[in-house]
């Protein structure tokens, strides 16, 4: 499998993918190395994820030119994503003993009822390639914490770092056979849909996740889906800095390209600012550099998949033949590499895919609204509930909002933020399940009840 410089369209490494016979040997060293990882001190285990993350920063300039080369994420935005990375797995290590920990529920004379954390055994973890570090230490961080053995399949396009990932592991301490890659595509993964693995962690499409879930289904096994989004910003007409609300919103929508799961993918504007907002929000998503990812001052470089340019060019070609209005970008840059122009659309209405369907690209649609009222009906109409956020100067106001919409993450005054302190969870197409905090630790662990009857 070649793997392509979305920057230059260039072949940069050639690897060797799994076959049917070379994936079911790693299964049977898991199994067998699963077993002598879980008998470990819980931390002894900690120790060693902490030893990674320290080797993840020692390493990150190299680390991050990697992934800029492969999925052409903007070198600073690769740091970040690396010192991202490491932030969580020092949260997910520092509470793991906490939330791991046999726990004593309730004790009356000789009768002791405690729960213990057992790991479910060997996972299987489909990753993606947006934020490879991101979503995949949300994953197999807290899954080898608890004493798991994890196959881990990094996505097509972020297949050297996933190698990387698997190197440092081993540097940490991590046994051979207790992490091993499922290196490949699409029909690698669904090999792993035939092995008897203990549970299903995947990220990525809600197309895919459906069909992983359906392929599943009958273990009886845990399957968690984090996918997609098609997340709603409602901009109040109290907000005191229109400017500054503006910028930030626009970083929200466009850092890493638009292709986050959490990125803004439209905005509703109250009538009052509306026009003040938007001439902020296009100065500043003009005033951003497209080109090469390697030099410092580019926001934005090109998609890491070429087929997303035929998504959002029909996106865009669909709104303008029902009316919407282009105020700057709208088709794929010539020239070699990926590129797309950062594209922002007014006039827009939820007859439109750019308001109804994911983009994952450097798009929005932009709408004005008459009233809260108006705001929260349209956020709302969505077949997705990942997270959705309002600007306003009163908490109060948003949070009334805010607990009116059925999404996993809810922001005042921010967006495009995940924190591993509290749960990443996705409702409707946005998935199931949840990583991070403590439910993301203990999502890879078997609850077993005690009842102990006589002295202690």
């Amino acid at each position: 499998m070649n793997i392509i410089n979305p920057a230059t369209e260039e072949v940069i490494a050639t690897v060797q993918v799994d076959s049917p016979t070379t994936l079911e040997e790693k299964y049977r060293r898991l199994l067998a190395a699963q077993q002598i990882w879980a008998q470990l001190p819980l931390g002894e285990r900690i120790n060693t994820l902490i030893r990674f993350a320290a080797l993840l920063e020692a390493e990150s300039a190299s680390l991050a030119e990697i992934l800029t080369a492969e999925t052409g994420k903007p070198l600073q935005q690769a740091k970040n994503e690396i010192k991202g990375a490491i932030s969580r797995i020092n949260w997910l290590t520092a509470n793991a003993e906490r939330y791991l920990s046999d726990e004593l529920m309730q004790e009356n004379g000789t009768v002791r009822e405690c729960i213990s954390y057992e790991p479910l055994g060997v996972i299987g973890n489909i990753s993606a390639w947006n934020y490879p570090y991101l979503v995949g230490v949300n994953v197999f961080v807290p899954a080898l914490i608890a004493g798991n053995g994890v196959l881990y399949k990094p996505s097509e396009y972020a297949t050297l770092t996933g190698l990387e990932i698997d190197r440092l592991l081993k540097k940490a301490g991590v046994p051979d056979h207790v992490f091993q890659l499922a290196i490949g595509d699409g029909p690698v993964g669904k090999m792993m849909l035939d092995m008897e693995l203990a549970g299903y962690f995947f990220t990525g499409s809600y197309h895919t996740g459906k069909y992983i879930y359906e392929q599943v289904s009958q273990k009886m096994v845990p399957c968690q889906l984090e996918l997609g989004g098609k997340d709603p910003l409602y901009i109040a007409n109290d907000i005191s800095n229109i400017k500054a609300v503006a910028e930030a919103t626009a970083d929200g929508a466009f850092y890493n390209n638009g292709q986050s799961c959490c990125s803004v993918e439209r905005i509703y504007v109250h009538q009052d600012i509306y026009d003040e907002y938007l001439d902020y929000f296009v100065q500043q998503v003009k005033a951003w550099t497209v080109g090469n990812p390697l030099d410092d001052d580019v926001y934005f470089g090109p998609l890491t998949r070429k087929l997303q340019i035929n998504i959002l060019e029909a996106q865009v070609n669909d709104a303008l033949a029902k009316g919407a209005k282009l105020l700057c970008g709208g088709k794929a840059i010539d020239g070699k590499g990926f590129y797309f122009e950062p594209t922002i659309l007014v006039d827009v209405t939820h007859d439109m895919l750019i308001m109804k369907e994911e983009s994952f690209g450097p798009i929005i649609g932009i709408m004005s609204v008459r009233s809260d009222e108006e705001a929260l009906s349209l956020m709302q109409d969505t077949d997705y509930g990942l997270t959705a956020g309002i600007y306003t100067d009163s908490e109060a106001r948003a949070v009334s909002l805010l607990k009116k919409i059925d999404a996993g993450s809810a922001y005042w005054n921010c967006c495009d933020r995940v924190s591993a302190a509290v749960p990443w969870s996705g409702r409707k197409h946005s998935g199931i399940g949840s990583t991070l905090s403590h439910q993301g630790l203990r999502a890879f662990t078997k609850p077993k009840a005690w009842h102990l009857v006589g002295s202690k």
